[in-house]
């Protein structure tokens, strides 16, 4: 056909030509070029079609398949190429009449069925080329994960991580070339495990032990942030949280980010979320990439500058919160931004809580005032030590 795409997307498993459905053969029968790693194009019959191995890194092949654009072609990824695999970078980089794709069994779903374990309630992350901290708010006793990683080497990486953590206890399945003929299945503990592992590997979980676990709710414990004590406290931070109002896919300035707990419990929230944290101390900065880092939320990123002029260029927010260096001419700027973009600050000293109440005056929104007390030893009694009031403005451009 004239107007069929050029480019079929083919997702293979370890079981080779036998696992493919009919469309999937088709496609390679009628490939001029089927380009794949060196692993997939060993697991078909020799044919007519030209072979191109898939570089290392990925991306370096992405512009050599570009170049094939008019020619039949097949792409061949692991399993469904659209769960953690190539067919999402691959599918920006084309328009919709370009390409077709017919996915395999995913390595989850095989995992999951050796395992006996319902998809529906299981964390699945795809760790070829992302850091092990993105494991960590998964971290409680009785969850179940399934991890795909990049090769043998990184088992040991994820159970060295787990002990880490406080979670040495948890039950590991090292489950190595699923779905072929080599398929194999390891189980330990992840503070016994030991022996090699070939690639390609993926590890299910079930974790345990006395590691410290995340909470869901806003507003987590002051310590899971390390900080000289520029922090928006637990209690204001879950205020300030609720405030900023989350939605799908919104992006934050956290201005004057102190720890970045704001920012980072924001990313928390949803993983399709963006934040940019703005901090002008060198040393805080750092320290929030560490947070950020630590709690495996590398979607943040820090800017280290004053604002208003460390703004410029930024991608435009959703959602800002200030935090620290209020200024009328931070305000000014802040209010030119888009409508529709909502505005959080909380403050402390009297000018800017002046500043807050002549913006309140002029655009409305919100004006609260918080007044925290906490119980404290008074010789041998108990009184409220109160903690400075804090003044937020909330508001919608």
């Amino acid at each position: 056909m004239a107007d069929a795409p050029w480019l079929t997307i083919v997702g293979l498993g370890e079981d080779g030509p036998d696992g493919l459905c009919a469309a999937s053969r088709q496609a390679l029968e009628a490939a001029e070029i089927v380009m794949g790693p060196p692993r997939h194009l060993a697991l078909l019959p020799e044919g007519g079609a030209r072979r191109v191995d898939w570089p290392v890194p990925f991306a370096d092949g992405v512009e050599t398949l570009l170049g094939f654009r008019g020619t039949a072609t097949v792409a061949l990824a692991s399993g469904d190429p659209f769960w953690f695999g190539a067919g999402t970078t691959l599918a920006r980089r084309l328009a919709p009449a370009e390409w077709r794709a017919y996915p395999g069994r995913s390595a989850f779903s095989l995992a999951a069925a050796r395992l006996g374990w319902p998809l529906e309630t299981t964390a699945c992350f795809g760790l070829h080329a992302a850091p092990l901290p993105r494991l960590r708010p998964a971290l409680a006793a009785g969850r179940r994960l399934i991890v795909l990683l990049r090769d043998g080497a990184a088992v040991r990486a994820v159970a060295e991580y787990l002990c880490a953590e406080g979670f040495g206890a948890s039950t590991l399945w090292v489950l190595q070339a699923l779905g072929g003929p080599r398929e194999a299945m390891i189980e330990a503990r992840a503070d016994a495990l030991s022996g090699a592992f070939a690639h390609p590997v993926c590890v299910a979980v079930e974790v345990h032990g006395d590691g410290a676990t995340l909470p869901l709710a806003s507003g987590r414990p002051d310590d899971w942030f390390d900080n000289d004590g520029q922090l928006t406290k637990r209690p204001v931070r879950a205020l300030t949280l609720s405030a900023l109002a989350a939605r799908p896919f919104e992006h934050l300035w956290d201005i004057g980010g102190g720890s970045g707990s704001i920012a980072i419990e924001w990313l928390l929230s949803d993983a399709t979320l963006r934040a940019t944290c703005v901090e002008r101390d060198p040393a805080r900065a750092t320290r929030i990439a560490e947070n950020a880092a630590r709690l495996g939320q590398d979607r943040l990123r820090v800017v280290t500058g004053a604002a208003p002029d460390a703004l410029e260029g930024l991608d435009p927010p959703d959602a800002v919160f200030v935090g620290g260096g209020l200024s009328q001419a931070l305000l000014d700027r802040l209010c030119a931004l888009r409508p529709g973009t909502r505005i959080v600050a909380n403050a402390v000293t009297l000018e800017s809580e002046a500043l807050l109440g002549s913006a309140h005056a002029r655009l409305g929104g919100d004006l609260l005032r918080l007044e925290l007390s906490q119980a404290a030893p008074i010789g041998p009694r108990r009184g409220w030590k109160a903690a400075y009031p804090i003044v937020q403005w909330s508001v919608t451009l």
